[in-house]
């Protein structure tokens, strides 16, 4: 069975406004990075639209119908707040990016493969239950999870998010279901000020905070030490990604310095784990990354190790 890459071109239409580090070229390195041979073997698959049924599980109807009413004309902007715009095609394009996870979930769960990655955006971990905030729209990796739970009756999920800053909407969808563990690794403080290792929800979250110049040593050793352990301890019979590679050396939007190896070194553990307790049942889904060569580097490491682990 081999990785299945869920994307959509309509990913690509999505726009924040010109000088926007969460822009398309993003997506276009990382599926220029994942054209090599060694991909070959995936299987791709084009992103359905979530439904409205799907992402009501996460948010509610004001939320959703708010969002997908927003369709600018011609190259129109509408800023949701100071960080996270719409353009034209950008209601289609987190449509996609939710669908994505749900798909990927679909194909994990009945058995066709056993991990997928998902090459889209707009990315999903800030979106609140009620509000959209930090280029997020809708809660891509919560929506996936509730997905599996809804349409599969899985008991237990498990959210791993190693983007650089916190997923703030991951937690608040989360935080009170003890069926859904969240476990993040972030810079502190860092955008979006939440995350301190104090939030715990109902037991299910845990927060690994890493100061600004923190190496990838320190990255590892807060996986390896804290947040790998408790996966462990929940035994996930899924566990859904959020992978997020802003915490490199290279991003402009953070001072971390984790490099490929150590996403890599991660991805390999959360597979081995995941062949141990649930199958193999890996899902992921892109967050951030903003510089365009370590961002292709390390998602096309990423998911080889998906591939090979």
């Amino acid at each position: 069975m081999s990785l299945l890459l869920v994307t959509h071109r309509a990913c690509l239409g999505h726009s924040n406004g010109e000088g926007h580090p969460e822009e398309p070229g993003r997506l276009r390195a990382v599926l220029a990075a994942l054209e090599g041979e060694e991909f070959a073997t995936a299987i791709q698959e084009q992103a359905p639209r979530a439904t409205e049924e799907q992402l009501l599980r996460v948010h509610p109807r004001h939320h959703v119908e708010g969002i997908l009413a927003i369709r600018p004309e011609g190259d129109d902007i509408v800023m949701l707040d100071g960080d996270t715009g719409m353009s034209a095609g950008s209601a289609e394009a987190a449509l996609r990016a939710a669908g994505a996870g749900i798909a990927a979930v679909d194909a994990v769960c009945r058995g066709e493969v056993r991990r997928a990655f998902c090459a889209v955006r707009p990315p999903g971990h800030h979106a609140e239950p009620d509000r959209p905030m930090g280029f997020c729209l809708f809660s891509n990796a919560a929506i996936a999870a509730r997905h599996a739970q809804a349409a599969h009756g899985l008991g237990r999920v498990a959210i791993l998010d190693f983007d650089v800053h916190h997923g703030n909407g991951t937690q608040a969808v989360v935080e009170a279901d003890p069926t859904i563990l969240f476990l993040s690794s972030h810079q502190s403080p860092c955008y979006p000020g939440t995350g301190l290792e104090s939030e715990t929800g109902v037991g299910n979250v845990i927060n690994a905070t890493l100061p600004p110049g923190a190496d990838g040593e320190a990255f590892r050793a807060a996986w390896r030490d804290r947040l790998l352990p408790a996966l462990e301890g929940f035994g996930p019979e899924l566990i859904i990604v959020s992978a997020g590679f802003d915490a490199h050396a290279r991003d402009p939007l953070a001072q971390l310095r984790v490099r490929e190896a150590d996403f890599n070194w991660l991805t390999a553990e959360i597979c081995r784990i995941a062949d141990r307790l649930c199958g193999g049942r890996v899902v992921s889904t892109l967050e951030g990354g903003y510089d365009l060569e370590a961002l292709a580097s390390s998602a096309a490491g990423h998911v080889r190790a998906l591939l090979c682990a």
